[in-house]
């Protein structure tokens, strides 16, 4: 066999044996998930398809929202997991030691006032989009001392603690967070005056009032948002309360039950959290809560109020499972 020909053999069999340099780049492409419907279209050569993947993971890290445990009291717009099932136990110490007229100037508040919360949480995933939860206050306790109006043997100290209200909430998720719009949740619960409200006992200072009262009904929207490096979230809610009874005194100053129309309570939490490491979280909310006219019922005989509050605070991933978080809540 001449050189010539051995050549020309050698080359049909590379030919045969070894893929074209197109054929190699649509397989490649097509193992990443890349399909190439225009021939005229396939990439030049030098292209590496490992820096295209590179760029796909990037853009999933920076589509993906850091886990977090939540804001303290501003509530959450993802629902629960179909079948996920969550244990929150809180614990808030209230301390009042003043307070503020309509012009706020600070004036006392008739004495120093301790309280204690414990509330605890169950969540769970119903069904795609759909959470329920159930919040008890499983034991509250209250403090009075150095009581500005004694009570009627003198007193200017007491206690007393008990259960306090339950509280059942539906999350339905309406809208998904995309890159250019929030995560919306409907927000819609009842809250039932299990706690202590009525026939107190005047010795012991309006520490033995432990509920509300009334039946509430709390209908509202939840917002969420991760806009790098901050998650923002929002609740706007309305809460129609029911009348009920309570101690009072008739127009002769002899106490007796009397009927209460209470006012509707119009709430705006914001919150914001800025992952510090992946387990270090710092948590910024501003709580607002204003008491306006009714809706349904007769005319409120309450007083207006206001609260507005800034609460910093501190949260800690401890495991996958298990966050702990601190806050300080300054009434504004």
């Amino acid at each position: 066999m001449s050189t010539a020909n051995f050549w020309v053999v050698m080359l049909l069999i590379s030919g045969l044996l070894w893929p074209t340099v197109g054929w190699g780049k649509e397989a490649k492409a097509a193992s990443d998930g890349i399909v190439f419907e225009d021939k005229a279209k396939q990439p030049e050569e030098g292209i590496v398809f490992e820096e295209e993947k590179k760029k796909e993971e990037e853009v999933c890290e920076v589509e993906e929202c850091p886990a977090t445990f939540g804001p303290l009291y501003t509530d959450t717009a993802i629902p629960a997991a179909k079948g996920e099932f969550a244990i929150q136990p809180t614990w808030l110490v209230p301390v009042t030691y003043g307070s503020y007229d309509g012009n706020w100037n600070r004036r006392t508040a008739g004495g120093d006032f301790v309280g204690f919360t414990q509330l605890v949480k169950f969540t769970y995933g119903l069904w795609d989009n759909l959470e329920v939860f159930l919040e008890l206050s499983t034991y509250n306790h209250n403090w009075a001392a150095n009581v500005s109006e004694p009570g009627p043997k003198g007193e200017r100290n007491a206690n007393f603690g008990g259960f306090g209200d339950i509280a059942l909430v539906f999350k339905y998720g309406l809208l998904k967070e995309t890159e250019r719009r929030p995560q919306v949740t409907a927000f819609w619960g009842t809250v039932f005056p299990t706690g202590h409200h009525r026939h107190l006992n005047p010795g012991r200072l309006g520490t033995d009032e432990l509920g509300g009262g009334s039946v509430d009904f709390v209908l509202g929207f939840n917002l969420q948002k991760w806009l790098k490096p901050f998650i923002f979230y929002g609740n706007l809610w309305y809460t129609l309360r029911t009348d009920y009874t309570a101690d009072g005194e008739n127009a002769d100053g002899v106490a007796t039950q009397v009927r209460v129309h209470p006012r509707d309570i119009i709430l705006i939490n914001l919150a914001m959290e800025y992952p510090l490491t992946k387990r270090w979280i710092f948590l910024l909310e501003f709580l607002q809560a204003y008491e306006g006219g009714r809706l349904i019922g007769r005319q409120s005989n309450q007083d207006p109020a206001a609260k507005i509050s800034l609460v910093p605070g501190i949260e800690f991933m401890a495991t996958e499972h298990l966050s702990l978080a601190l806050g300080l809540n300054i009434d504004l």
